[in-house]
């Protein structure tokens, strides 16, 4: 039998972190997708990634000119994304505790796919609220809430052992009235689900054609 382990979170990103960009993610990839078209970044601004990860968009933020800043939580992942971009700053820190970051710093924050870890919405969307300017927009994607419900869990194998990372039950109602409840504005709310342009890039993705995957939301902060 499998051995199967339930680390921390920030420990298992750690060990994940070398291996993570290795794998097709049938998650990952729609995410990839959808969540850069809808950011489309502009030159100038500045753009705050809350989980940051390997850095694949603070990559992608900085080609398109804008200023981009990576935040997470795993000391792992952030050595990967400083390799992969070694003059951008980067930040390590709990994405349930306050940023640190001054007020009004961000034109943009994008955070993808960290919902299933995050245990203090309501204090993650306050946070999100602070550090942007006034009409400035968050993008935010997540896991979504029927794989969740589903039982399915971020996971991955190291040296024979599956370790499995949870996923908090949160829905749709959640991260809306979470955001509103932050004073940004919900300004989109998107499903999508498992399509064929996935089952392409990743044939063994077929058991997730039809079915829910992602969730992409974009908030806007007031204008005071």
């Amino acid at each position: 039998m499998k051995k199967t382990s339930r680390p921390h979170v920030r420990e298992g990103y750690d060990l994940w972190a070398d291996t993570y960009d290795n794998a097709a993610n049938p998650l990952v990839s729609p995410d990839r997708r959808h969540t850069m078209e809808l950011l489309d970044p502009l030159p100038g601004q500045r753009i705050l990634d809350a989980a940051c990860g390997t850095g694949h968009y603070l990559k992608a933020i900085a080609g398109a000119g804008s200023f981009p800043v990576g935040l997470d939580v795993s000391g792992g992942m952030l050595n990967v994304a400083r390799r992969q971009v070694p003059n951008l700053p980067l930040v390590q820190a709990d994405l349930d505790r306050r940023f640190p970051f001054c007020s009004g710093l961000f034109d943009v924050v994008l955070s993808a796919l960290v919902s299933e870890h995050l245990t203090n919405l309501p204090g993650f969307f306050e946070e999100v609220a602070r550090v942007l300017v006034p009409e400035g927009r968050l993008i935010f994607s997540a896991f979504h809430p029927d794989l969740a419900a589903a039982g399915i869990e971020a996971n991955f194998e190291l040296d024979g052992v599956e370790y499995r990372l949870g996923a908090e039950k949160h829905t749709i109602e959640d991260f809306v009235d979470a955001l509103s409840n932050s004073g940004l504005q919900t300004k989109i709310v998107r499903e999508f689900a498992g399509d064929e342009e996935l089952v392409r890039q990743i044939g063994r993705a077929k058991k997730y054609l039809g079915r829910p995957m992602l969730v992409l939301i974009e908030g806007v902060a007031s204008a005071q």
